[in-house]
């Protein structure tokens, strides 16, 4: 293990965030520097538990006591390969994950759990910094093409597994550029891009092309696909958003929050000089509670809103583990992200009753009501009714699967239960030479999830396409989180 005591006497300490006023004058990530010999004591107060929870509650399997071990002995080149031996992606996961890894650290039981989210982003940062991180083309070629449709974090870990296997990959992107919601969907204050385009930069070193702009179902029929193909991996992820029928829904003035986002990131990356859809001036209401609701927040703070509300039809989540959601599980608990310490307010149990225009037809406000849970419904609680102002309504409510219009209609995969594309125990779908990886296949879900269905798909092409057992398939795809 790393510090025999280290548990004992050290106590958990995180990186502070830049000051508020600071942080929200630009994009960068919100965290300061965190001293290495800060990042060393922390690692040691791993316990290297005989069975290490930290592993079952990381869908990648990832080698958690093995790399804190080995920075807290200094042994940071080891470290980042123990690290890459389960995540081709660990500067993804080290911003963008939310770490149920941690909640599953034995030590979390009566103390605060390992840091285990701000070692894995300090290895691969340092691993950057010191140019260990090179390309790794394959030495021996397949012969044969596969086909990814879809560049976020499960279909570029299936590429990148593909192609280091020896095959020939595409992958296809219908926007203007690669990475999906790592590109487009996540802010820059989450997770700045020059993590994913050196991550891209050493994918085309290795060999797998990319084509942005080109829709698959439009711009290339799925036939045509399947003919060019030795094998196709969807992982366009769930793109069908929830929306919200209520009076007054086309109300200008009323978006989803994946209209809004992508294009705050495009000025964020200068590709755009301004949004047409800014917060800027205006009291602004998230609908959703979730952490893309939370990317709404940060952005309309960055944008200069007037005032910045967030709701939830959930009543607020307790302050620590509830008896449902009993160690290991991941808690449902109250959370504060970075976004959330910038300001605004948040409102629990309340449901949005109808939008409301001025007289000259934009929003002006919205009708909320309070409720409460009486037997698994919502039920208004009389004489709470009452106007917010907003002019800028964003709905966060999530995804309710994939877009079924165009290469899945093409394609005629069956559907599960839940709408989403079905497999078997390998990935592929109802279609001979299609699988499916991420969101697509397994619904909305978190990125860690995404990297390792992305691998684990990649095993089953591998395996369908040359017959052999070399690529690690980290989950099933009748896995689920640990709830």
């Amino acid at each position: 293990m790393a510090d025999p005591k280290g548990f004992l006497t050290t106590p958990r300490e995180t990186p502070k965030t830049r000051p508020v006023p600071l942080r929200l004058l630009d994009w960068r990530e919100v965290y300061e520097d965190f001293a290495t010999s800060k990042l060393e004591k922390q690692a040691g107060r791993c316990m290297d538990c005989g069975i290490p929870f930290c592993h079952q509650g990381c869908p990648l399997g990832n080698l958690i006591p093995e790399w804190n071990t080995l920075v807290w002995s200094d042994d940071w080149r080891d470290a980042i390969e123990r690290l890459h031996a389960t995540n081709n992606f660990p500067e993804f996961t080290g911003t963008l994950c939310p770490a149920p890894c941690e909640t599953a650290c034995v030590l979390g039981i009566n103390d605060d759990p390992v840091t285990i989210k701000r070692v894995e982003i300090s290895i691969v940062d340092r691993a950057w910094e010191e140019g260990w991180i090179t390309p790794q083309p394959p030495v021996t070629r397949t012969g044969k093409k596969v086909a990814v449709v879809g560049s976020g974090p499960s279909g570029l870990a299936a590429a990148q597994q593909l192609t280091r296997a020896g095959h020939e990959v595409v992958v296809f992107e219908r926007a203007d550029a690669i990475g999906g919601l790592l590109r487009y969907g996540i802010p820059e204050f989450k997770m700045e891009k020059r993590r994913l385009d050196r991550r891209l930069d050493q994918m085309r070193a290795e060999g797998t092309e990319f084509r942005t702009g080109v829709d698959v179902g439009v711009d290339i029929t799925a036939d045509e696909l399947r003919s060019s193909y030795d094998a196709v991996v969807l992982a366009g992820g769930a793109t069908a958003w929830r929306d919200l029928p209520a009076p007054g829904r086309e109300t200008p003035g009323v978006y989803q929050a994946m209209e809004y986002l992508p294009l705050a990131n495009r000025v964020a990356a200068g590709a755009l000089e301004s949004s047409p859809i800014s917060a800027e001036g205006k009291h602004v209401v998230v609908i959703g509670g979730g952490d893309t609701g939370a990317d709404c927040v940060g952005t309309a703070h960055r944008q200069g809103a007037l005032s910045v509300t967030q709701l939830e039809i959930m009543p607020r989540p307790p302050e620590s583990r509830s008896e449902a959601h009993p160690w290991p599980t991941y808690p449902m608990i109250y959370r504060v992200s970075s976004a959330h310490e910038e300001g605004g307010e948040r409102l629990y149990s309340v449901s949005t009753q109808e939008f409301l225009a001025d007289d000259e037809g934009n929003l002006r406000a919205l009708r909320l009501v309070e409720v409460r849970n009486e037997g698994g419904k919502f039920v208004e609680v009389e004489g709470t009714q009452r106007e917010l102002p907003a002019q800028l309504v964003l709905l966060a409510m999530g995804f309710v699967g994939p877009q079924r219009e165009g290469l899945l209609e093409q394609l005629g995969v069956e559907l599960d239960a839940r709408g989403n594309v079905a497999r078997d125990e390998n990935f592929r779908t109802s279609v001979d030479n299609v699988f499916v990886a991420g969101d697509m296949g397994r619904g909305q879900s978190l990125i860690v999830w995404a990297i390792a269905e992305g691998r684990s798909a990649a095993a089953g092409v591998d395996a369908y396409l040359t017959g052999r057992d070399v690529l690690p398939a980290p989950i099933a795809p009748t896995d689920r989180p640990i709830a």
